[in-house]
């Protein structure tokens, strides 16, 4: 025993001398890539810019450090962006990957299977990607096409942004999120199978979402634009079936969050606890209350707002119910993001992409500054704010060591003209480029 031990001791001395220490020193990870960023948002909560940087990235995808000056690594890709603005790749909360609204949108349930709308969202989803969005949350798609393609993506298999999905929409029985204008027979078909009624009934489709793979529970607290229904934007679900869902969520660990016009359903999803609200088209002084009480987020969607509002006045695409309801919310929506700003709401960057066509999410930018927010409080509503609402901190929403290299370059400066961020030139995804222009 007493030799065995002094071998070891001699064997921990040898490796001493060779590592400069007592103990043996975890290896420097392997850099794989360097991004010469001639000008750096270096903390989006600040605004803080510098010059001349190195994003040294590992092979695992992550970010290793960031270093001053243009440095170089024996192996490493260097890619330049000396001539450009680096900043972390954009999120944005709200998408429909699976669908893009058209005049033969209305069809799709009928004509289209859950593969198509899984090959549907793969394009869309690249398309996203391309436009600068590398995290994306699809928030409401058929469950077997969004899971599939969210693990491919994560798998490698698919270019794509990062998804957090909540699947079906949690949905009264013949609401925003279920099937309606068809004849009774098709219908039975179409029905959502996370349509619900009553109390027990919408708690147990809560627990199915999560079954299926949802990691977040979307439902529809009040009346759509899009429902081809004159059912109005007001509350749909119930009091006791939204404390039943929130409930039924926060048990098992996942976050609700509401799509909500009418202020009544608003009020009373945020009452039984919901975590953020989607459009929010009517918000009031006590949603705004209400939305300060813990860790809570308004996305308030003016790009779906202001794009379904040009398709009322085309016409050609909405129905006769849709087209009624886009004129008036449509305005709505607008006033409802300059009062956000002077009632200073805490906003989570989302768009309802799908609605308005993929590729344009950046135009939510403008449409925020147009509401009166400067173009860095756009940005962090797209980086840090996003990040915290889908509970990505340390990973994504900044340049940051051991966050993901999610990473993104114009030209010019978005923190004074958030348009150059409408032609996105470099996109990075997880220690991956997938473009540079």
């Amino acid at each position: 025993m007493l030799r065995r031990t002094l071998t070891l001791a001699g064997a921990l001395g040898a490796l001493a001398v060779l590592t400069g220490s007592g103990f043996a020193q975890e290896a420097a990870p392997q850099v794989q890539s360097i991004i010469h960023a001639g000008r750096l948002l270096a903390d989006p909560a600040t605004g803080r810019v510098v010059t001349e940087q190195s994003i040294l990235i590992g092979a695992d995808g992550r970010i290793v450090s960031i270093e001053a000056g243009y440095v170089t690594r024996d192996g490493a890709t260097i890619i330049d962006q000396r001539q450009r603005f680096v900043l972390p790749g954009l999120i944005d909360s709200h998408v429909h990957l699976s669908s893009e609204l058209g005049a033969n949108r209305i069809y799709d349930p009928v004509l289209l299977t859950a593969a198509d709308a899984a090959l549907r969202a793969a394009q869309n989803g690249r398309t996203n990607l391309l436009a600068g969005f590398t995290t994306v949350a699809d928030l409401g798609a058929p469950n077997d096409a969004i899971f599939a393609l969210r693990r491919a993506i994560n798998e490698g298999r698919i270019v794509g942004p990062r998804i957090i999905a909540s699947g079906r929409s949690i949905t009264p029985d013949g609401g925003h999120g279920d099937a309606q204008g068809f004849q009774p027979h098709v219908l039975d078909v179409l029905r959502s199978e996370a349509a619900c009624s009553g109390a027990d009934a919408c708690r147990r489709a809560v627990r199915r979402q999560i079954q299926a793979g949802a990691d977040v529970i979307k439902i529809t607290a009040t009346g759509g634009v899009l429902s081809n229904t004159a059912a109005g934007v007001g509350q749909q679900l119930s009091d006791d079936e939204l404390s039943a869902i929130v409930e039924a969520a926060h048990a098992m660990d996942r976050r609700v969050t509401a799509h909500a016009h009418g202020v009544d359903g608003i009020n009373a999803a945020l009452r039984a606890g919901v975590d953020s609200i989607e459009h929010g088209s009517y918000i009031d002084r006590e949603s705004v209350r209400l939305l300060r009480q813990g860790n809570r987020y308004h996305v308030p969607t003016l790009l779906a707002g202001w794009w379904v509002g040009q398709l009322a006045e085309q016409g050609g695409v909405l129905t006769p119910a849709q087209t009624d309801k886009a004129r008036q919310v449509s305005r709505d929506m607008a006033n409802m993001g300059r009062f956000g700003r002077e009632n200073r709401v805490r906003i989570a960057f989302g768009t309802d992409t799908g609605v308005s066509p993929h590729g344009m999410n950046a135009r939510e930018f403008q449409l925020l500054v147009e509401a009166g927010y400067t173009p860095l409080q756009t940005i962090q509503m797209a980086t840090i704010n996003a990040a915290d609402h889908l509970q990505l901190n340390g990973t994504a929403g900044r340049i940051a060591a051991g966050y993901s290299a999610d990473i993104i370059a114009v030209d010019g400066d978005p923190t004074q003209d958030v348009e150059t961020l409408m032609n996105v030139r470099f996109v990075m995804a997880r220690g991956v480029a997938h473009k540079d222009e």
